[in-house]
């Protein structure tokens, strides 16, 4: 047994899936979209075979790729996060989380509002973050009254700036909210802390957001392989999708460049350990406010790194490179779209096609460190 390392490039899709339609994302592609706007160079990437995935503007195919390649359809409802990592890890969502295009519903508001004894909150519409603060800051720090909003994905997040609400008063709100307010009906897949600071228009503390996650199925692989007392490690916002369950450490990252750095250097260290990585940038930073050119940025950072990482790869060691969803900064939307995502697994070269679910990761994880699994409707890379 060696090390797997599974790494989600966030946001990182390769086409509209054929349910496309029913999400308002037909025509999306993320990487291929990319490729053709920004001219993006990836050279190493392509040696892997990424060109090999999908026709690519500016990532050849090749003959010999490095990795196996393919990609990989969602079957869960949904094309947030933590629907798709949780797919990824093996669970299957048959009913998608609540989202809310109008707002929250008055009920759960006056109830959070109670609960936390605020008067009342403000926003209450699907909103950007960068744009929520700026538009309400003001009052937010007049009134105390903090910024409540959602958007496309099922999100409660709430906003406050750190000199009005501290950031731990901000953390015990959010964690009210996930086990008394969103919960049955209203269960969303994530409450999620937006601390921010400074004057207008005020800048987000990224590195002091926390996520609180609904509580995923015991079935899934990180838990199987905790309980079976293989060493699991997360790197980025992983650990706060699967709700701090399942990992025996963390490292939280402020940006890829620190999620790269923080993967070398476990990969210096770690024996015999599965270790889940997210890098966030390509989605947080790039997708969501429609800049191709930091996208392309983003996954040139990463393809730099990627000599230094598989020389550190040892010959029992297994890499998997993936995406969640799509976020096609191209398109005329902010919101993540219902896109294949690329699947490279090195060492390989074979065309592993279509897989017909994201849990085809979880199988082969599970394989690699002979643990018992039952995962159905998924199969082996």
């Amino acid at each position: 047994m060696g090390n797997c390392y599974l790494v989600i490039i966030d946001g990182l899709g390769v086409g509209a899936q054929e349910d496309a339609h029913l999400y308002g994302d037909e025509g999306m592609n993320t990487l291929g979209n990319v490729c053709q706007e920004t001219g993006c160079n990836l050279p190493n990437f392509e040696k892997l075979g990424l060109g090999n995935i999908i026709p690519l503007n500016s990532v050849k195919e090749t003959e010999n790729p490095t990795a196996a390649f393919g990609k990989m359809r969602e079957v869960s409802a949904g094309k947030d996060s933590t629907t798709g990592h949780w797919e990824i890890a093996g669970v299957h969502l048959k009913k998608p989380f609540p989202t809310y295009p109008n707002g929250f519903p008055e009920e759960l508001v006056k109830a959070f509002c109670e609960g936390v004894g605020v008067e009342k909150v403000l926003c209450n519409l699907p909103y950007s973050g960068t744009d929520v603060i700026r538009d309400f800051g003001e009052e937010h720090i007049k009134t105390g009254n903090p910024i409540v909003y959602t958007s496309a994905d099922s999100v409660f997040q709430v906003a406050c700036h750190a000199d009005v609400i501290p950031v731990a008063k901000l953390y015990e709100w959010c964690e009210f909210a996930r086990k008394e307010i969103c919960i049955s009906e209203h269960e969303v897949g994530r409450v999620i802390a937006r601390p921010f600071t400074g004057t207008h228009p005020f800048i987000r503390l990224s590195d002091q957001r926390k996520d609180f996650s609904a509580i995923p199925p015991k079935e899934n692989v990180v838990q199987l392989l905790f309980d079976s007392e293989v060493k699991t490690y997360s790197i980025g916002k992983v650990i706060d999708l699967f709700a701090g369950i399942g990992f025996t450490q963390y490292r939280k990252t402020k940006s890829n460049a620190e999620g790269i750095s923080q993967l070398l250097s476990a990969m210096s260290t770690v024996e015999n350990s599965f270790v889940f990585v997210n890098l966030i940038d390509t989605d947080q930073l790039y997708g969501h406010r429609l800049d191709p050119e930091g996208y392309a940025n983003s996954l040139e950072e990463f393809d730099r790194a990627l000599p230094a990482i598989l020389a550190k790869l040892k010959e029992d060691d297994l890499l998997i490179i993936t995406g969640d969803h799509g976020n096609d900064p191209c398109s005329d939307s902010t919101n993540h779209s219902r896109e294949f995502v690329p699947l490279l697994v090195y060492p390989g070269s074979k065309n592993l096609g279509i897989r017909e679910t994201f849990a085809d990761v979880a199988v082969s994880v599970a394989e690699f460190f002979k643990v018992e699994h039952s995962f159905p409707g998924s199969s082996f890379l």
